[in-house]
């Protein structure tokens, strides 16, 4: 097997501007230097004509670079800015929803080089890289897999069920039609050459080129987030009803002592409201900054947080995260937690309307200006007010993330602990083999 390339969307906008700094060519023209699209009744409009998309191809795949203007990174989260990214590679555009999108064509492992120097810092151990490498190919391999499957078998792929009294939706790449997945945390977060890469991470890419992670024959789906709070989460308590054997409940521990059913609501409570012994349950800040940027090192709480709301703040904020009109807010109940202790069904119980959300991005979304740490929470209510409804919302939660998966933070302090990446990585997919697949 050859190495694959990977599309990836970088920004949706109705116009976008962009550099290339070496020269493309486009249909027989090589050009460099500035340039600007649009669209117009879905079409991609370049120097007065029209295309249904248009792709910039680099003379030199070694040396290519192109720049785009205005890219929106981290979408919804706290920290949500804008900022140039430069690219290697090819530069396509497309049209989806009356808008652009700007699509990079680029080889997987140099793809790989960008998403391990955003996602990890350069201080991280080279254990640590060479398993978030590892994971960060086998996911992405196993999306693209599945993408073809999808559009194979030629059936309308849902991610959420609605009813009178349910919403229960996820978000997964499947969102991504046109190209293979995106550049911001929905998937995996991509910067192209915007952050220079490391010896380190460059070292630890060529260490496992082509290497996977693999299940009875099969890509593992390598799920990852920042910190599980000491439990793994079951992917199907995030996503589609669907077993995944190496995505199994387990403490972030090398303690062989039992976990407690967390799936139970007292059970939940009592692990949330305590801070157990996990890898992940760490203050050090060295360890820390080996996983978060400078701008997720913004929040400090990553194993145990707070948040708290008075009534009018939690009303006005899910009427505007969701659109649902629930009144006041009378409770949030819990109604099914996962094996993490996170919540995949919560609850809304209002003076105007009750309904039950899911599955736990969705929760998330819905309590938080932005997305909330994590859905594994327990509520204390304050007094009730005048209206009789109560007059707070505290939410003390665990982890940050879905919890499915490598835990970064966990990770971190297992290459510290001297665990190589192959330990690391059968931690946190139980039964899962590396296999090479291509050279």
């Amino acid at each position: 097997m050859e190495e694959p390339k990977v599309q990836v969307g970088i920004m949706f906008e109705p116009e976008i501007e962009f550099t290339l700094q070496t020269p493309y060519r486009i249909g027989g023209q090589t050009i460099t230097g500035d340039g600007k699209v649009s669209c117009q009744n879905g079409k991609v409009i370049w120097q007065g004509a029209a295309y249904d998309e248009i792709t910039f191809e680099p003379l030199d795949e070694s040396h290519s670079e192109f720049e785009l203007k205005g890219v929106t990174i981290g979408i919804n989260f706290h920290w949500e800015r804008k900022e140039n990214q430069r690219f290697e590679g090819a530069l396509k555009f497309i049209v989806e929803n009356d808008r652009l999108t700007a699509v990079n064509v680029i080889r997987v492992e140099d793809y790989l080089t960008s998403v391990i120097s955003s996602e990890m810092s350069a201080t991280a151990s080279p254990e640590l890289l060479k398993a978030h490498a590892v994971i960060s190919r086998s996911w992405l391999l196993a999306q693209i897999r599945k993408n073809k499957q999808i559009k194979a078998q030629q059936t309308d792929y849902s991610a959420y069920t609605i009813t009178d009294t349910e919403l229960i939706r996820w978000y997964d790449r499947e969102d991504h039609t046109r190209f293979d997945v995106c550049a911001d945390d929905h998937c995996q977060r991509y910067q192209g050459i915007t952050r220079a890469s490391t010896a380190a991470v460059r070292e630890a890419i060529a260490a496992t080129r082509g290497q996977l992670l693999m299940y009875d024959g099969e890509i593992c789906d390598a799920r990852f987030s920042k910190c599980c709070g000491g439990a793994f989460e079951e992917f199907r308590y995030c996503w589609e009803e669907k077993e995944m054997p190496y995505l199994v409940k387990q403490a972030d521990s090398a303690s062989e002592a039992p976990l407690p059913d967390l799936t139970v609501e007292e059970e939940a409570r009592k692990w949330i409201l305590s801070s157990p012994e996990a890898f992940c349950n760490t203050s050090d800040r060295q360890i820390l900054s080996q996983v978060l940027n400078n701008y997720d090192q913004e929040t400090s709480d990553f194993y145990r947080w707070k948040v708290s709301y008075t009534q009018e703040e939690l009303s006005a904020l899910i009427l505007r995260r969701s659109g649902v009109d629930y009144g006041h807010i009378k409770d949030l109940v819990p109604v099914a937690r996962g094996t993490s202790g996170r919540l995949w069904k919560l609850r809304i119980a209002g003076t105007k309307k009750t309904l039950t959300i899911g599955k736990e991005l969705e929760i998330r979304r819905t309590l938080s200006p932005s997305h909330l740490y994590s859905s594994a929470f327990v509520v204390e209510k304050g007094e009730n007010n005048a209206d009789g409804v109560p007059s707070t919302f505290t939410l003390i939660g665990a982890g940050w993330g879905h919890g499915v998966g490598l835990c970064q933070i966990g990770a971190a302090v297992m290459g510290e602990k001297g665990y190589r990446y192959d330990e690391i990585l059968k931690h946190y997919f139980v039964g899962a083999v590396l296999e090479k697949i291509y050279q």
